[in-house]
């Protein structure tokens, strides 16, 4: 069974910093595409971050880049998101997820297969 257990969502004031965590469990991690999703309050589920199962490779949406780092840890079967000064822009709920697809559909939400829990990130003004 596969599952994706995330932590380190919290409140936090703008300009702040805070790390995200995911673990996958039930799939080759060394081999697993993953990414991070975050629904604003009131709006859809947008793309964040993506990275390539190698780790050479990683993505980010306009909104985020330049602030936040994607990046994983093969030996801990976990991938991070490193979220710095954050606006109240940034406050969702974010994702993380797997896909067995290519790297190649990386924005696609629907083409990932596992989803975590979610965890809330608000940012104060």
């Amino acid at each position: 069974q596969v599952q994706l257990v995330e932590h380190g969502g919290g409140l936090v004031q703008a300009g702040d910093s805070l790390r995200l965590s995911c673990a996958l469990s039930g799939r080759t991690f060394s081999r697993a595409n993953m990414a991070w999703f975050r629904r604003p309050p009131g709006k859809e589920r947008d793309f964040v971050a993506a990275i390539h199962w190698s780790g050479a490779i990683t993505d980010y949406a306009d909104s985020v880049k330049g602030r936040f780092t994607i990046s994983r840890d093969n030996a801990k079967n976990t991938v991070y998101l490193q979220m710095n000064n954050l606006s109240p822009e940034d406050t969702a709920v974010y994702y993380c997820a797997t896909t067995p697809s290519s790297y190649a559909s990386r924005r696609l939400d629907r083409e990932y297969d596992y989803w975590g829990q979610g965890t809330q990130v608000t940012v104060s003004s």
